[in-house]
């Protein structure tokens, strides 16, 4: 397999980059190439001790889809022959001659479309014993047509979700919480500082914790008051009034507009 990966990759290489990223709705060599492997796969002919199989195919191609090879049609004709051979190769397949590709344009094909036809040729003047009678010499099999995968298009990334503004309103000046802890209080070290001297250093924290936000006394001298109510601890909503020692704060949750 590893042979046929490099010549895969050779094959990839002779229409990819910019130019190739063009002309994604355009047949791929790498597609020409499975397919063909494909047809030989499908046109077997089992005799008593060999499984023989097309060596020339002729490929369709509309008139567009032709054009953008120009300048690579040598190059890509070899690498589809050698990877066909190597296929035989690895399947142990009996070919009559090395495989022959021909690409020619069929102007009723669209875009994206291709065809390819097989055919079992026998080589003029070999010596070697002939091919067994029962084999369908020089007798094309039916065409088939095959359509290029449409580009597969990324889905575009989900928005981020809205971040919630929180807020601290204390004496009209607005402070935004960014983080999940903040510590309010006297000591310059606070995270929102009070400058009251009836608050204690460390006096409470806002938490965020899952989808809420509460308030924690830290064991303040002055105590606590969510709504004109002493506690401890209280999950805050928006607009709610906290008082730390004789200072009030207005508590906000908003999603941006």
């Amino acid at each position: 397999m590893a042979v046929l990966r490099t010549i895969e990759a050779k094959i990839e290489g002779l229409f990819e980059g910019v130019f190739g990223r063009a002309f994604r709705t355009h047949v791929q060599p790498i597609e020409l190439a499975r397919k063909l492997v494909k047809e030989m796969d499908d046109h077997r002919n089992v005799s008593v001790s060999r499984v023989y199989v097309p060596n020339e195919f002729t490929v369709y191609l509309s008139p567009d889809d032709r054009t953008q090879f120009d300048g690579y049609e040598t190059a890509l004709i070899a690498e589809l022959q050698e990877y066909l051979a190597e296929h035989a190769r690895r399947e142990k397949y009996a070919l009559l001659t090395p495989p022959k590709v021909l690409l020619t344009v069929d102007d009723d094909l669209a875009i994206g479309e291709f065809g390819i036809a097989t055919r079992l040729v026998a080589q003029e003047g070999s010596t070697e014993a002939p091919p067994p009678p029962s084999l369908p010499i020089d007798a094309p099999a039916q065409t088939m047509i095959y359509r290029a995968p449409e580009p597969v298009v990324e889905d575009a990334p989900p928005p981020e979700p809205e971040r919630e503004v929180v807020t601290l309103t204390i004496a009209g000046r607005t402070h935004e919480i960014t983080s999940p802890t903040v510590v309010l209080g006297r000591s310059r070290e606070a995270d929102v500082r009070v400058a009251d001297a009836n608050v204690s250093r460390r006096h409470a924290e806002l938490r965020q914790e899952g989808a809420g936000y509460w308030i924690v006394d830290l064991g303040s001298t002055n105590g606590l008051e969510v709504n004109g109510k002493r506690v401890k601890r209280a999950r805050l909503r928006d607009g709610d009034h906290l008082v730390l020692g004789s200072t009030e704060i207005v508590f906000g949750l908003s999603l941006p507009s």
